[in-house]
């Protein structure tokens, strides 16, 4: 298959939009013409992973971290950047990354780190703002069913936990077809009154193209009546980080060991609390410590995450215990969850999980 066909089912699964502005992702060397038999999920893409990649015959890496972060002005092997780029042009070999537009999905990284984490009920930490869109179109009663249908499988009506959700009114549509038009209904020429329905519903922005598409295709009008208006509402489905529940209450030492099994971590640094039960988790695959507040805010007994510096341990201290548990190893899982979501579209497709360990940190 040709590298764009992964492309474009990765960016419907987590489209590029929803990355950070600092950001990377996307296809970073390569021809998106490219036919490829096989790819490689790594979450960093090193010297070693590029040799696995080559010794295997692997054309395709697709990477959480991007490679390339910033501008390159030259490629000269001045640096390690350089050095992996000039290596896998050489090899022939493309790089994908998946990052911040993968984080701040739902159903993406922090999804599968709660899973792993034995926590239930999981919701966005911090949701993001003013992505909604509200979409009204009006079509004829018999087709109204049809269309509504088609707008909800492209993702338009979901609201929390929530799906299929519009609100439908009758009325009455009038139009006059002028000289060129061929009308579904009514003469050319000719005032025409008919009963139509006026289907209101929310999309998120990132959609909103695919469910306009969808339903001008569905519908029977040669011209089609519809408005967008912009939504202040927050949009639970994206966001950074997750909170959850435990099962059960747990000691704070007894679920800090589980975390440090669950993760194979090293070390785990926390600030001092005292040891009570816990319920409420919250926690942000790699560097999170920008939801510290969003976390206690949510009367969150544990914030888990990566990167927390030194003074921001201080923060609600003997309220909420703050965990950092490693980059690497808060976001090993995104590998499988890669895996999972390419699987499911492509079956039969050469996928490998690298067997390359790239966390750059060690422990004496």
């Amino acid at each position: 298959m040709k590298i764009q066909e992964i492309i474009n089912y990765l960016e419907n699964v987590a489209p590029l939009s929803l990355q950070e502005s600092y950001d990377n992702s996307g296809l970073l060397l390569g021809n998106p013409n490219q036919e490829i038999e096989s790819a490689l999920i790594t979450l960093d893409v090193t010297e070693e992973v590029l040799d696995e990649a080559i010794l295997k015959d692997h054309k395709l890496i697709i990477a959480h971290h991007p490679l390339i972060f910033k501008g390159l002005k030259r490629l000269t092997g001045n640096n390690i950047t350089e050095k992996l780029v000039i290596k896998a042009i050489k090899n022939d070999i493309a790089i994908y990354a998946i990052h911040t537009n993968l984080d701040n999905m739902a159903n993406g990284v922090n999804a599968k780190l709660g899973e792993k984490l034995g926590l239930t009920n999981l919701k966005i930490l911090s949701p993001g703002a003013s992505t909604l869109k509200k979409i009204i179109v009006f079509c004829p009663i018999d087709y109204a069913d049809k269309v509504r249908q088609t707008m909800f499988e492209e993702g338009a009506g979901n609201i929390g936990n929530y799906d299929n959700c519009s609100f439908n009114s009758a009325g009455e549509g009038t139009f006059r077809a002028n000289d060129g038009t061929n009308p579904f209904v009514g003469e050319t020429g000719k005032l025409h009154s008919e009963k139509e329905i006026k289907i209101e519903t929310v999309v998120p922005s990132y959609k909103l193209n695919d469910v306009i598409k969808a339903m001008i295709k569905a519908h029977p009008y040669e011209e089609v009546a519809f408005d967008i208006y912009p939504l202040e509402n927050s949009f639970s489905g994206t966001g950074a980080g997750m909170i959850g529940e435990l099962k059960q209450e747990i000691l704070l030492i007894d679920y800090l060991k589980k975390i440090k099994q669950t993760l194979g971590a090293g070390v785990l640094k926390y600030n001092a609390t005292e040891n009570h039960l816990i319920k409420n988790v919250a926690f942000c695959g790699g560097s999170g410590s920008f939801l510290i507040h969003n976390a206690y805010r949510a009367h969150a007994d544990v914030f888990i995450t990566a990167d927390i510096k030194y003074h921001d341990f201080f923060e609600h201290i003997n309220e909420m215990t703050i965990v950092d548990a490693g980059h690497y190893e808060t976001e090993q899982f995104t590998k499988e969850l890669l895996y999972e979501i390419i699987m499911e579209k492509f079956t039969t497709f050469a996928l490998q999980i690298s067997e390359t360990s790239t966390n750059p940190v060690l422990f004496l």
